[in-house]
């Protein structure tokens, strides 16, 4: 599920408050990433809450519903993403309102979405947001105003005293059966209570990433003026005659318009409209409605969620006296890791839920929405990510891995590989095989903490199959011919161990032609290029590092992908890339890097993301990268950089202790990012990275600041761990003389550091 008020939207416009007085809800702006394809959900909701209400518009870029881009909105609904690329899903059963019909004749007013539009016009000054609710009002006169609770949302409509036709206010909600991108299959079936109004019905539809359909259920009730008729209408056509239909999706591919409707005898005062979902029954989404709004009490239920997200938001507390207030504020790389910070309780309900759909489907999902599987790769837990690792399913393009047999006998995913015992998309053969990896690496992990040692070595041993598709003396060229200087990339590898090819600028920020994606025909990296998944081995940068050449080679590599635009900080994979050089021995660079991108591509604005915020992992990524603690996924790993503030507090919801980072020196010009010296708890610190515990047990950090680059954090035993040897950084070597296969040591791996454990 989406986090739909992510740190991410936090921005640093307030000046410094009393601890008391602090409230981290002065800080969020729900608005950015609204437009320019952030693709942010905007709306009201609940923490983690099902119901997530919002106005639609007809925009390119509605997966979040709402957009400030000059799009129309079309309707208001209860159900949304947030942040996703590709079609937009949800934003089902659409209400739409008129101030009345012309003439007092229903088949006056729009019905069908596409013409609604044309009443939907609004300006973006007359949008307002904050965590709970959601406000618009339309260039009609009528305000639009919205609130949730976990499973229902209630709206509120005022209502001009004339309608265009200067006749009184007569008001007319609609509902509709259709969602964001008109997918809705089979027949929909819908009912209006001529008495009381209430609306029930159900649609099946299709799901944006996935397989399969999933069918929604919904329940409507009414408050705030009397009925004078109800009806509903298929396509342009409405009659108060009929009170239920069973419509067909039509026979040209697209669902042919149809819902239901009520009418009002006055528009005095706000008409209040409460709808709820259930993946179950109608009956249920009435309970849910019953149950958490009985009383349609606006005023009740929107405090009640932004008190809620009041709570959430207070583990995190940042000094700003000297900020100067122009700087802004994949799910596994930053997202999940954060709310393992600031709200542990609820990632271990997320992990509990993977583990009840592997206990009850069999697999773990690579992607979940509305109960269908989705696109992409994740004692039960244990059992469920080794199935994952050992036995391929039928149809690997939702869960579980495939090309197994070949990935078992030659250490890699073939490019063309032949694979009988499972199907899905056959492309991405050298993503997939850096991911495996990286997958296995973890699930050794997690084998070492249960005490299953030959399973920690089988996996450790397969975490290393990287290098198997290294080809050192393979060159990148630009498509003008000239060269980048550097040789030795990844490549893709016939099942007969020959090499394929695929230049290693494919699918980078530079390349607009290549097919990156999920389609038959894309390359052999998943929307990122070689040039970046060649950094992708998180868990063994020391060897990565020795394979390029040593650090120096290593730094100008990196730097070579930033500064040549390689790279765009608008996609997952780019994430760690800003902060690898920690592992080089240069967290300077880090630094110097994170404060380059943050404010240059971020912004307090709807346009201020460069990208799909992909449900929570672009503002997570800013909020690590703002803090100075950046996690690399998966490890008790936190990189140290300067945070963007003079202080900053964690507070954590399980222990109740606070963690600070505190800088001396702060620099509010961001001149002074360079860390000169250390201290934890009040002893000196010169590693460049620090451990989960630093929030667990509430720990200090303070930051010494300088504007020149300095020592510290830069030896061999101030880096972070690794799997094999560091080697190359002056006279010292890494590591404990063990190779990547040969794990040292009880617990997990130790790095030739005393007292530094992999994993801690």
């Amino acid at each position: 599920m989406a986090l739909l008020l992510i740190w991410g939207w936090l921005t640093l416009m307030g000046k410094a408050q009393a601890r008391d007085a602090f409230d981290p809800l002065a800080y969020v702006d729900p608005l950015i990433g609204a437009s320019n394809g952030g693709n942010v959900f905007p709306g009201a909701s609940m923490p983690y809450g099902m119901a997530k209400a919002v106005a639609d518009t007809n925009s390119g870029s509605r997966q979040g519903g709402f957009t400030m881009d000059g799009s129309p909105v079309t309707g208001f609904s209860t159900m949304h993403d947030s942040g996703t690329g590709g079609s937009p899903s949800l934003g089902n059963f659409a209400l739409f309102a008129y101030t009345n019909c012309p003439k007092g004749d229903i088949n006056q007013c729009s019905f069908p979405k596409k013409t609604r539009a044309a009443h939907g016009r609004f300006k973006n000054s007359n949008v307002s947001a904050k965590p709970g609710t959601f406000g618009i009002t339309l260039d009609s006169g009528i305000r639009a105003e919205m609130t949730t609770t976990h499973h229902a949302s209630l709206f509120s409509f005022s209502f001009p005293s004339l309608g265009p036709d200067n006749e009184p206010a007569q008001p007319l909600i609609l509902q509709d059966l259709t969602d964001l991108a008109d997918s809705r299959q089979d027949n929909a079936t819908v009912t209006v209570d001529p008495v009381t109004g209430r609306i029930t019905g159900s649609a099946r539809f299709l799901p944006s990433f996935g397989t399969g359909t999933f069918v929604l259920h919904f329940c409507t009730d009414f408050s705030g003026a009397d009925i004078v008729d109800s009806g509903i209408f298929v396509d342009s056509r409405a009659s108060t005659e009929v009170h239920d239909i069973t419509i067909s999706r039509s026979i040209n591919g697209y669902p042919l318009p149809g819902g239901a409707f009520v009418r009002f005898n006055s528009g005095a005062e706000p008409i209040l409209v409460r709808t709820a979902t259930s993946f179950i029954s109608a009956q249920r989404a009435c309970e849910h409605g019953e149950r958490e709004i009985p009383d349609f009490d606006f005023t009740a239920v929107s405090e009640a969620a932004t008190e809620a997200w009041r709570e959430k938001m207070s583990p995190i507390r940042v000094s700003t006296n000297q900020v100067d207030g122009s700087i802004l504020w994949d799910q596994f790389r930053s997202q999940l890791p954060l709310l393992a910070i600031t709200d542990p309780l609820a990632l271990t309900d997320m992990v509990r839920s993977l583990i009840d759909t592997y206990r009850h489907l069999g697999w773990l999902p690579d992607c979940r929405m509305s109960l269908n599987k989705g696109y992409t790769q994740w004692d039960d837990g244990y059992a469920a990510v080794v199935k994952d690792a050992e036995v391929e399913p039928y149809d690997w393009c939702c869960e579980g891995r495939g090309g197994l047999d070949s990935w078992k006998s030659l250490g890699y995913i073939p490019v063309q590989d032949f694979d009988y015992k499972g199907f899905g998309t056959m492309t991405r053969s050298v993503s997939r095989t850096l991911e495996y990896a990286y997958n296995d690496f973890c699930i050794a992990q997690m084998a070492s903490s249960l005490g299953k040692e030959s399973d920690k070595q089988k996996y450790i041993e397969s975490s290393g199959n990287w290098e198997n598709l290294f080809k050192a003396d393979h060159v990148s060229n630009w498509w003008n011919g000239s060269e980048t200087g550097f040789t030795g990339f990844f490549q893709p590898r016939y099942l007969n161990q020959t090499w394929g090819y695929q230049d290693p600028l494919n699918c980078s920020n530079l390349d607009s032609f290549s097919v990156c994606s999920l389609q038959n025909t894309g390359r052999e990296t998943f929307e990122s290029s070689i040039w970046e998944y060649g950094f992708f081995v998180p868990h063994d940068q020391a060897s990565l590092i020795t394979l390029y050449g040593g650090p120096t080679a290593f730094i100008s590599r990196l730097n070579y992908l930033h500064d040549h635009s390689i790279t765009y900080i608008s996609n997952e994979p780019s994430f760690l890339t800003v902060f690898q050089y920690h592992y080089a021995g240069r967290p300077a660079l880090s630094a110097l890097r994170s404060h380059f991108y943050i404010p240059a591509f971020f912004s307090p604005t709807p346009g201020g993301l460069p990208g799909n915020d992909d449900s929570g992992a672009m503002g997570s990524f800013v909020a690590f990268a703002m803090m100075g603690l950046f996690p690399n996924p998966g490890q008790d790993v936190y990189l140290i950089t300067p945070p963007f503030f003079e202080a900053v507090h964690i507070t954590h919801p399980l222990t109740g202790r606070t963690a600070t980072v505190r800088n001396v020196n702060f620099d509010p010009g961001y001149a002074a990012v360079y860390v000169q010296s250390a201290t934890l708890d009040g002893e000196p610190h010169t590693r460049n990275w620090v451990d989960h515990s630093f929030f667990t047990e509430g720990k200090e950090l303070v930051l010494t600041l300088g504007r020149n680059e300095s020592s510290w954090g830069t030896r061999v035993e101030d880096l972070p761990p690794s799997l094999g040897e560091y080697q190359g950084f002056g006279t010292g070597v890494g590591g404990n003389g063990s190779t990547r296969r040969t794990a040292a040591g009880a617990g997990l791996w130790k790095r030739g550091v005393p007292g530094s454990q992999f994993g801690g």
